[in-house]
């Protein structure tokens, strides 16, 4: 069988108790660590698991994911991701090429971001669409997540923004010349998505946001650190200090915000004045 084994949001003990059975009985332990990570080290998982664990980087799961599937005919393999398998990332091409191979299948599944954000106080059933913001470069800006954006807007839907993280990423030239060395780590964070999200609607100029939109910082969801900072994209941009280390994520607020969204939101206001006038002004009112 092949295990995919959801890990919570943030440390060793957020693994389910079904979860931690498998991991304890399977032949291999492989951890998926390019889309997301936790707030632990691996040393630290392996000490709780009672387990050595492999670190699945994009090129062997993408790559050479005949040698996670080894012998799942007959063994059992857990496959740890973090968060829940299926939710803010998918391993469909995993678990197809597992079926081909006539290997069966489960999940665990555990809390995810799309799950852990409702502690920002917005009600979960008034997100739209999730969109992911990408580092720019100077020659790839990618803008796709705006008609996502705008789309929600227009039903007055809260957009969670998923933000970029490279690890074990090659730069173009060492890429183009073979050479296995890879970039430091970095994570985007709140104030970095919030200035490109500005960048774009200055380019695009059709009024989906505005420096004035309110939006909510979070950070560390689901840890013991975890942090929300609510205000406009414009004061999200400078309030990087305040979020603190990674992971981060944004929600830009839709017009339909309840008035008990507000109240609970709002203990989080950089600016309570400011963040009071204009939900009164441009949300309110729904």
């Amino acid at each position: 069988m092949l295990y995919l084994v959801g890990l919570g949001l943030a440390d060793e003990t957020d693994i389910t108790v079904k979860g931690l059975e498998i991991v304890k009985k399977a032949s291999r332990v492989y951890l998926e660590a390019y889309t997301s990570i936790l707030l632990v080290d691996q040393s630290v998982l392996e000490t709780y698991y009672g387990r050595s664990i492999v670190i699945a980087d994009r090129e062997m799961v993408e790559s050479n994911s005949d040698e996670i599937l080894r012998d799942a005919q007959t063994e059992d393999v857990a496959f740890l991701v973090v968060g829940d398998p299926f939710g803010a990332t998918t391993h469909t091409d995993l678990v197809l090429r597992a079926r081909e191979l006539a290997i069966p299948v489960a999940a665990v599944p555990n809390a995810s971001i799309l799950s852990g954000i409702g502690a920002a106080g917005l009600q979960l059933y008034n997100f739209g669409q999730t969109v992911s913001m990408v580092f720019f470069t100077d020659s790839w800006r990618p803008a796709s997540f705006y008609d996502r954006i705008k789309e929600n807007r227009a039903i007055g839907l809260h957009t969670l923004v998923l933000l970029d993280i490279k690890v074990k990423e090659q730069s173009l030239e060492n890429l183009a010349r073979g050479r296995r060395v890879y970039e430091p780590p970095r994570y985007m964070t709140v104030g970095q998505c919030a200035q490109q999200m500005l960048e774009i609607e200055e380019e695009k100029g059709e009024g989906v946001y505005s420096p004035d939109s309110l939006a909510i910082g979070a950070a560390r969801v689901g840890g013991k650190e975890q942090k929300f900072v609510a205000g406009t994209l414009r004061e999200l941009c400078d309030a990087d200090e305040v979020m603190g280390p990674p992971l981060h994520s944004l929600v830009l607020l839709g017009r339909r915000t309840h008035e008990l969204e507000h109240e609970f939101v709002r203990d989080f206001a950089l600016n309570k004045e400011t963040w009071d006038r204009i939900w009164k002004a441009e949300y309110g009112k729904q």
